[in-house]
């Protein structure tokens, strides 16, 4: 563990203080969280272009976060290489050449192993596709001009649901931790919370989906929403290996944007392999109605 990484392990992730089953910062986090709902939902009603500009910000911002979590703040190189295979992934992806912004991702991966010369160099080729992988399924998906829009805002609506109800029961109900080795934090009640919120939440899309079954929409709501608290673990296991509470500081109350956006990284990733599975030409489509 290096110094900048040992800086932060004292302030680690103990329990929430008892006094305060919401945290002491919970109004904090709901002003910025109202804050940052209203730019997102902003952007993503305004056009495809502008949520793909939101996306690449988003996106370059995740690369950087990673980048320095890794590497430290000294890796230009490696942050370089991060930067740039995000920026084209989200920029191909936009201008509808999805396959080659997966490619775009993939020679990244390659040349963040040669260029970390062996300082976490998996996780080098992690951090490529953890930023650009989400990047390409958001911009693709949103690209879908019949379902595109419903798409996206049932995915962040899912996904909002899933971690408004996690922190919410996890903190007010407490009960038996999910993987306390790696997220002392973490509850069966909070997943079990996130689940059902978002089961719920997809459902109620069924009146605003042209044709979409509700049991299918609450269906793959629950599913994003497991996938999405699998996220939420596998970026609290990350912080722990490097010795960190949060991924930098940028959004007062929330931590970093790799806090506060690891479930939709996972999701929209997830999200982004149903559609094309199911109906490459039509991925919004595939992902709402199945076909």
């Amino acid at each position: 563990m290096t110094h900048h990484d040992q800086s932060h392990a004292g302030a680690d992730l103990g329990p929430p203080d008892p006094g305060a089953p919401l945290g002491r910062d919970f109004q904090l986090r709901l002003v910025w969280g109202f804050g940052m709902a209203a730019v997102v939902a902003a952007f993503v009603f305004a056009g495809a272009i502008p949520f793909s500009v939101l996306v690449v910000i988003v996106t370059l911002l995740l690369s950087w976060e990673w980048s320095r979590l890794v590497h430290g703040p000294g890796a230009d190189i490696v942050l370089a290489v991060h930067l740039t295979a995000a920026l084209a992934a989200a920029v191909l992806a936009a201008f509808g050449y999805v396959g080659l912004g997966l490619l775009a991702l993939a020679i990244g991966a390659i040349l963040a192993v040669v260029l970390s010369l062996g300082n976490n160099s998996v996780l080098a080729a992690v951090g490529v596709f953890y930023a650009g992988l989400p990047a390409i399924a958001l911009i693709w998906l949103r690209s879908d001009v019949a379902f595109g829009l419903l798409a996206v805002v049932f995915l962040i609506m899912v996904i909002i649901a899933a971690d408004t109800a996690a922190f919410l029961s996890g903190r007010l109900l407490g009960g038996p931790k999910l993987w306390p080795r790696i997220s002392p934090n973490k509850t069966w009640a909070g997943l079990l919370g996130a689940v059902v919120a978002a089961t719920v939440i997809g459902a109620w899309f069924w009146p605003v989906v042209p044709g979409a079954s509700p049991l299918r929409l609450a269906a793959i709501a629950a599913v994003l929403a497991f996938i999405s608290q699998l996220g939420d673990l596998a970026e609290s296991a990350l912080k722990r290996h490097f010795g960190v509470k949060d991924s930098s500081q940028l959004i007062p109350g929330h931590g970093g944007v790799m806090d506060r956006v690891d479930g939709l990284v996972a999701a929209a990733s997830a999200a982004g392999l149903i559609g094309m599975a199911i109906n490459v030409h039509s991925p919004a489509r595939a992902l709402l109605l199945g076909w």
